[in-house]
């Protein structure tokens, strides 16, 4: 573990994988706690409210000791402060049985507030009507001889906009419409999780069949390929034999295909020879349309100025905006009191916190350069010298070093004990060859950025 929060969400997993704690507690009560310190004997905490302290302390605190204990071997003191000193209203503290039943009715009220990923319950506004209409065709036309244009279908924008609800309102309406079809929907990390169990259980064949077989493909998230030379050979045979035979792809991206400058050309251009569509972020009133809706299925009463607050407030995506309305249904229906302004900018802070990045360990970056380099995390800490482990190597301690900062010794000792100038060296080689070497730059530049994008979640 290599900080107090990594080590936290470890005991958080704990408790929940256990069924020592349950989903909708670890959300209200568990996940608003902010490590503060940890010195091997006290966990010290932070919340906003004293009644947030009292209801971890008296009912969490002793499960929690138990899992830093499963997890360290340590008896652990749990320390709770409150970090606000804005006065709020004294509440009365329920018993363990009021508090159970106030959590299954609360994990009730979230039951409706799900919804499928269809075209219905999909909020448009003026920052993705024609990827939304785009989507619509495709999937009402898919097969058609008439739509040969909108093949590939390629979406892109930043995380959080909605591309995933639309590729897999897509996915819902083919279904529907075309029982018959193979549709195959998956992230670029389980094609290439297939791809590596298929070579090593020398199953490639049964890969082939997995995925060339398809009606209609459905890939999220394409910009993970950047640089895993294996992964790209694959699907571009795959698309092309699709391609030909009219089957239907979609596609989605963080940035349109011209920007995927570590993608092969060849899969670059073919992406470029369908429809490309965006989606930025919503404006105001999608903002508030997605709060409205959201609202309605928890059944909650929300403000007319409590909604105008968070749509004013929360800007980046639409995650942010649909957790942030699960909390304060969560805070609503422990307080018992109206929602408020103030309640809002309570659980604005919360999700705000929970979009932080989690934190980049040695160990993520090694295997994310182990997968792109074709070799494995225990070649990189190794004494083995062949080039493409060498490279991969030095590639992987120059990251380190780029992204966590850390000490050179300490780095060394991350990479099998080597000593600090062989460190040096290894920084100063990829330092000197990406200022000559652009595909080695921008190959770098994207496992940077891939590592980076999935610390987001």
């Amino acid at each position: 573990m290599n900080s107090f929060t990594e080590l936290f969400d470890s005991v958080k997993n704990y408790c929940l994988e256990n069924k020592k704690v349950p989903n909708v507690a670890i959300t209200t009560w568990l996940n608003p706690l902010t490590p503060v310190s940890f010195d091997g004997e006290n966990a010290v905490f932070s919340v906003l409210t004293e009644f947030q302290q009292d209801i971890v302390m008296n009912k969490y605190a002793e499960t929690l000791k138990e899992a830093f204990f499963e997890m360290l071997g340590l008896n652990i003191n749990i320390i709770i402060n409150v970090a606000s000193n804005t006065t709020a209203p004294t509440a009365q503290i329920p018993t363990a049985e009021e508090l159970e039943k106030k959590n299954a009715e609360l994990e009730q009220s979230y039951k409706f507030a799900n919804y499928d990923y269809t075209f219905d319950t999909f909020i448009e506004g003026p920052s993705n009507s024609f990827a939304l209409a785009c989507s619509k065709s495709v999937a009402k036309n898919c097969g058609e001889n008439d739509v040969s244009g909108y093949n590939p279908l390629f979406i892109y924008g930043p995380s959080g906009m909605g591309k995933t609800h639309l590729i897999t309102a897509i996915a819902n309406e083919v279904r529907e419409r075309r029982p018959e079809y193979n549709i195959v929907y998956i992230t670029s990390e389980t094609f290439g999780n297939d791809l590596i169990a298929a070579i090593q259980k020398n199953q490639i064949s049964d890969f082939h069949e997995k995925y060339r077989n398809a009606d209609v493909l459905l890939i999220d998230d394409i910009q993970f390929f950047a640089g895993k030379e294996r992964m790209q050979e694959e699907f571009f045979h795959t698309f092309y034999k699709l391609h030909q035979e009219g089957k239907q792809i979609v596609i989605t991206s963080d940035k349109p295909p011209k920007e995927l400058i570590t993608l092969e050309a060849r899969l670059r251009t073919r992406f470029e020879g369908g429809l490309i569509a965006d989606i930025s972020a919503p404006d105001f009133e999608t903002r508030l349309a997605i709060i409205t809706r959201k609202s309605e299925l928890l059944n909650l009463k929300m403000p007319a100025e409590v909604s105008e607050f968070m749509a004013n407030r929360l800007k980046s995506n639409i995650r942010q905006l649909e957790g942030a309305v699960l909390r304060l249904k969560a805070l609503n229906h422990f307080a018992g009191s109206p929602i408020t302004i103030s309640m809002a900018q309570s659980v604005i802070r919360d999700v705000l916190t929970d979009e932080q990045p989690i934190p980049i360990t040695v160990e993520k970056i090694i295997s994310e350069v182990s997968t792109v380099y074709g070799v494995t995390p225990d070649d990189l800490r190794s004494n083995k010298r062949s080039q493409q482990i060498s490279i991969a190597r030095k590639v992987a301690i120059y990251i380190v070093r780029e992204i966590t900062d850390m000490p050179l010794a300490s780095i060394g000792t991350e990479f099998g004990g080597r000593d600090h100038s062989t460190i040096v060296y290894s920084v100063n080689s990829i330092t000197a060859s990406i200022e000559k070497d652009q595909n080695l730059s921008n190959l770098v530049n994207d496992i940077i950025k891939n590592i980076r994008d999935k610390s987001k979640g």
